[in-house]
């Protein structure tokens, strides 16, 4: 059913980030806030230019405009950069999809979520970078995808549910390892802390 991975990895962080993280964090509520926000607006669509929209995509897409267009410029335009290959990739793996069908060896999301989750790796270091430029690079592709087909009088809607699975497990595997990555950092410390426990004790 499509839909309910998104809903399940959605309401799982807005769970976590409400009434499990810390309530001093500075970034907790800007984030349950716009996970909420994220969940409501997935419901919601409309038709532009005979084109089938749902408001959800338009809000990924604004937002990581906004949020890259604080960066310096000399950043921007590696996101840009970065958003294009994002998008390119997006789009060759749906033609592939279509043209070359037999290629997809298991469930197509989860090869999405791997393939972009490894893509987003190797060109951004930080999370917030990663998840900037799978946000704003697959949404650019969908919109590149829906007027290729447009082409060929194919009807597809943008940002439909089909896409926020893709990208909600994306984000889910980029977390998971961003929390892998910054463990050894936190076993370190951890380790070290009590070392100097011991070390005082006795």
């Amino acid at each position: 059913m499509e839909g309910a991975m998104f809903y399940w990895i959605c309401w799982s962080f807005w769970v976590y980030l409400t009434f499990i993280l810390d309530k001093h964090h500075p970034y907790r509520l800007k984030l349950s806030v716009f996970v909420l926000l994220l969940i409501i607006s997935s419901n919601f669509h409309f038709t532009f230019a005979e084109v089938e929209f749902y408001a959800s995509g338009f809000y990924l897409l604004i937002l990581s405009y906004a949020l890259i267009s604080q960066e310096k410029i000399g950043a921007i335009f590696y996101y840009f950069i970065c958003s294009f290959i994002v998008s390119m990739a997006y789009v060759t793996f749906h033609l592939f999809e279509i043209f070359d069908p037999i290629w997809i060896i298991f469930k197509k999301e989860w090869m999405m979520g791997i393939c972009f989750g490894y893509l987003a790796i190797l060109l951004q270091r930080t999370l917030r970078g990663r998840l900037l430029i799978i946000l704003a690079g697959t949404m650019q592709g969908e919109f590149l995808y829906a007027y290729i087909l447009s082409k060929y009088q194919f009807p597809y809607t943008i940002g439909a549910f089909a896409y926020l699975d893709v990208c909600a497990l994306i984000s889910a595997l980029l977390v998971g390892w961003s929390i892998f990555e910054n463990a050894g950092v936190f076993l370190q410390n951890h380790l070290h802390f009590l070392e100097k426990g011991k070390q005082k004790s006795s």
